[in-house]
């Protein structure tokens, strides 16, 4: 591994971790609950940033996405399942997504599917989709850390601090 891979890795699980902190110990109650005027809730967020790492796996591996017209726009809508299969799935996105990125160069370009918001995507470099993923990542989890907070008060950055603590 090179050492702009490590560090592209390192970035994006350290957002992946900010996330994980922001949804610890939540009910699946609680996951589905609105707390502001949004529809967003952070099992829907959750559900979100797993259909993001499944997606960009299958584009970073070069595998078919399923039409346009079959991709999961309602991505962001969680009912309330079990959370904690939620987080288990989550977890196993992330896997392999950091799989599928080991194990190919950063400067491969891979092709993107064409999707309505884009009919002529152009290929992307695997480094750009771990750097988009990191944005992604990034944006979701604050959403969650506003979620968390307005939810049961509790700060992402306290939050941190106890689990760095603890290990």
């Amino acid at each position: 591994m090179t050492m702009e891979l490590d560090d592209l890795l390192h970035e994006l699980n350290d957002q992946r971790r900010t996330f994980r902190v922001t949804v610890r110990g939540l009910t699946a109650a609680e996951a589905v609950k609105r707390t502001t005027v949004s529809e967003l809730t952070l099992g829907g967020l959750l559900k979100h940033l797993t259909w993001c790492e499944r997606g960009w796996t299958h584009i970073l591996t070069e595998q078919p996405l399923p039409p346009p017209g079959m991709l999961d726009f309602d991505q962001y809508t969680w009912t309330g399942e079990d959370f904690g299969e939620l987080l288990a799935s989550y977890d196993e996105a992330v896997r392999a997504t950091d799989e599928a990125v080991r194990t190919t160069s950063l400067d491969k370009l891979v092709p993107l599917p064409s999707a309505p918001w884009d009919t002529d995507p152009q290929p992307m470099s695997i480094r750009r989709i771990v750097l988009h993923l990191i944005r992604e990542t990034a944006q979701h989890a604050g959403h969650a850390d506003i979620l968390r907070e307005t939810l049961d008060g509790q700060s992402t950055t306290a939050s941190l601090y106890e689990a760095q603590a603890m290990s």
